[in-house]
């Protein structure tokens, strides 16, 4: 009888504990008032990189059709701005106002000026092809930390990885030196810096699992820690310290790892997330042909 006392305790214990965070979840308040998905822009091949820029303009990627999308936070309209952009995957915007792209075509990474002019910032580690830069943060120093994946491409002349390891790396502010910043994935994918730099989560997608690290003053990092039992594709974060991860629509974690939201949508994936509009309150979802946005309480982060 104590045995079976017992059982139903720890049953209840349990219990109040999920209800308890799903409390906690629903108290969040992340999604405005009766705010739903809304699809934005279709029939596109693959949506990824969703990138904000000062002016609360978003830009995406069309990536097998080679070309750079812009959303206008003027007037909600969207357009080609670039075609060819190298394959760009991932985008990101340095503290300049240049369009910094994961240029997958030659495994490189772009800074794009106001007037489309492209400079090349990394093309190879050491003499090596990279595998395929794919996502990237900005620190605030200026410095890049990106991702490089092995996605076998179908334009690429090459057939074998030149760098056996996929690997994160690090550009440091004044574009003249890049180093490995963190290794021992089986693949990396989306990562995220949070706002006043101390913090980075890398999400080893192939492995699927997110990690989060202290970001040195070096710009090195430590202290990797487990943050979740989840890869992503593409990462954002919110003005609370919220990590949002992508994959099976969007999943939203606190700063503790543990799961607060989910925002289904009605595609098999979702690539990419981030905030944009001229408050950074709509948040803006990149999965397969479409772009969603959904307006939300709170707002994204630079």
């Amino acid at each position: 009888m104590k045995n079976i006392y017992r059982s139903f305790l720890h049953i209840l214990a349990i219990t109040l504990i999920i209800v308890t965070i799903s409390c906690k979840a629903q108290k969040t308040g992340l999604i405005a008032k009766g705010a739903k998905v809304t699809l934005v822009a279709k029939d596109y091949t693959f949506t990824e990189g969703p990138a904000v820029a000062p002016n609360g303009d978003v830009f995406f990627t069309d990536q097998p059709n080679d070309r750079i999308i812009k959303w206008s936070a003027k007037d909600g309209s969207v357009s080609t701005y670039m075609q060819p952009s190298g394959r760009a995957n991932g985008l990101y915007f340095d503290h300049e106002g240049n369009l910094l792209a994961c240029a997958d075509n030659k495994n490189q990474l772009w800074r794009i000026d106001s007037q489309k002019n492209v400079t090349v910032l990394i093309d190879d580690f050491e003499g090596k092809k990279l595998n395929g830069p794919n996502d990237l943060w900005v620190d605030p120093m200026g410095g890049i930390y990106f991702t490089d994946p092995f996605y076998k491409r179908s334009y690429w002349t090459r057939t074998e990885q030149e760098l056996k390891e996929q690997r994160v790396y690090y550009l440091s502010p004044d574009k003249k030196d890049v180093r490995v910043i963190a290794d021992g994935f089986v693949r990396p994918n989306g990562i995220i810096g949070n706002q006043d730099g101390s913090m980075l989560y890398i999400a080893d997608i192939g492995d699927k699992k997110t990690y989060s690290y202290t970001v040195n003053p070096d710009a090195s990092l430590s202290n990797k820690t487990l943050f979740t039992n989840m890869g992503s594709d593409g990462m954002t974060m919110d003005h609370l310290g919220n990590v949002y991860l992508t994959g099976n629509g969007v999943t939203v974690f606190n700063n503790k790892g543990i799961q607060i939201q989910h925002i289904p949508i009605d595609q098999k994936w979702t690539a990419n997330v981030t905030f944009g509009g001229e408050k950074q309150k709509t948040l803006f979802i990149t999965a397969m042909n479409s772009l969603y946005t959904l307006d939300m309480k709170v707002r994204g982060i630079r």
